[in-house]
């Protein structure tokens, strides 16, 4: 990759355009869960106005990562005494879902930062991770992440005091827009991994700003070279400093293999949100402009009243009905775990987190197969006229197609088989 790619920097959406929204919003923070997604919601409905023009112009989401800070998204699951939120996770991924119904891409990088910023919780010491919680809230920083198991991983030394993180990932998402960017590696001489926050605003860090993929457009998914990117030893999530070593109590228990059920369960809410989205515009469309069909014996009146448009429409609400109620049972298992046993992680077992991914799974598996079945369905029940650029309805099946290849599904089918035919629980992975 040569140095001019690198250091080329695509244009912007400007904030300025959310001035009014985020006065509005300042006025007022949400209480409760109610109050969340309500909040949530209608960020949604301010980022669909002009959702297909962004898309397609495909800046920098500057202003659209402006709105969720301004909106307090960013700070969902925030602690209280830091100006958080104080959500779970099962009204967090609500929020996520909410979001994803009016753009897809808004709502991936919302579900990205809330994970990301609850690393230190999963891998870090208490007080590393009360560091960091009040350092993130109280700036309201959104967060992004250089951690894609799929490449080398990034090459730790230790220099002093410092840990100096080395290497190249090929996606990124939203590091571009971000405040601070996890890192993650392992570390010099031993299979050992280290994650980390650092500054992003830095020249060790460089975007190359090369995600012109067909769905996500504004989730800055690129690769990213990580030069020589120095850290404080105080900051390596689990570790001692002063022996420069993972801390067994922290690292070799199962609570600190939750993150990846926990962003597992992210993508299937955004992909039921998206699909909520593009249900909710199929039936706007349909309403106004599709016509029914004309020859057959009994001509319906109108599209709303054509029977093959009456049937794949309930059949789209049923299963996304369904899935979602899905969704939201594992939201609850995950959001318990993290109530009930983050002042006493070492309580929970490799069976209570091996039940919970299974969920996990479960979720993901019937959210992919719904998801895709809903954005390309909706061609059926809106016409050939939708298929026009300016209508804009291909991006929710773009968005969901392409995060849905992130991992392939047939393992969470076969994994979940393992689990009913013969009771295993999976081995915490970087996907599972």
């Amino acid at each position: 990759m040569s140095p001019s790619a690198l250091n080329t920097t695509p244009q912007a959406t400007d904030p300025t355009k959310y001035d009014l929204h985020h006065q509005t919003f300042s006025s007022t923070f949400p209480s409760n869960e109610k109050e969340w997604i309500e909040r949530a919601g209608r960020v949604a409905a301010i980022l669909a106005e002009d959702v297909t023009t962004r898309d397609r112009e495909q800046k920098v989401p500057e202003a659209e990562i402006s709105l969720l800070k301004s909106s307090g998204l960013l700070k969902t699951l925030g602690p209280t005494n830091y100006g958080g939120g104080g959500q779970g996770w099962d009204v967090g991924y609500k929020v996520i879902r909410e979001v994803a119904k009016g753009d897809g891409s808004v709502g991936m990088l919302l579900g990205y930062h809330l994970l990301w910023s609850y690393t230190a919780h999963v891998v870090g010491t208490d007080e590393q991770r009360d560091r960091f919680e009040e350092l993130i809230i109280k700036n309201n920083y959104f967060i992004g992440g250089a951690v894609n198991p799929r490449d080398s991983d990034l090459k730790i030394t230790s220099e002093g005091d410092h840990i100096v993180f080395e290497g190249f990932k090929n996606f990124n998402t939203g590091g571009v827009v971000s405040d601070l960017t996890v890192l993650e590696g392992t570390f010099e001489g031993t299979d050992a991994h280290i994650f980390a926050y650092a500054p992003t605003q830095q020249a060790g860090i460089q975007f190359a700003h090369n995600w012109h993929n067909m769905g996500l457009r504004l989730t800055e998914s690129g690769s990213v070279k990580i030069d020589r990117v120095a850290v404080p030893w105080a900051d390596a999530l689990g570790w001692d400093p002063k022996t420069q070593k993972p801390l067994a109590q922290i690292l070799n228990i199962p609570w600190a293999t939750l993150l990846l059920p926990t962003i597992q369960l992210v993508f299937s809410n955004f992909y039921l949100g998206i699909a909520h989205g593009a249900l909710s515009f199929s039936l706007a469309y349909t309403a106004k402009n599709t016509r029914p069909w004309p020859f057959t014996p009994s001509p319906a009146p109108s599209g709303v009243e054509e029977f093959y448009i009456l049937e794949r429409y309930g059949n789209f609400h049923a299963h996304l009905a369904a899935a979602t109620a899905l969704a939201n049972q594992a939201g609850s298992v995950i959001s318990s775990i993290y109530a009930t046993k983050s002042s006493a992680r070492e309580t929970l077992t490799a069976r209570e987190r091996g039940e919970a991914a299974e969920e996990v799974a479960a979720v993901k598996v019937v959210a992919t197969d719904t998801a895709l079945r809903v954005t390309s369905g909706v061609f059926e029940t809106t016409g050939a006229r939708a298929t026009a650029e300016k209508v804009g309805l291909d991006r929710f099946w773009r968005d969901v197609r392409t995060h849905t290849l992130h991992d392939p599904v047939a393992y969470k089918n076969r994994e979940l088989g393992r689990y009913a035919l013969l009771d295993e629980i999976p081995e915490p992975s970087w996907y599972t």
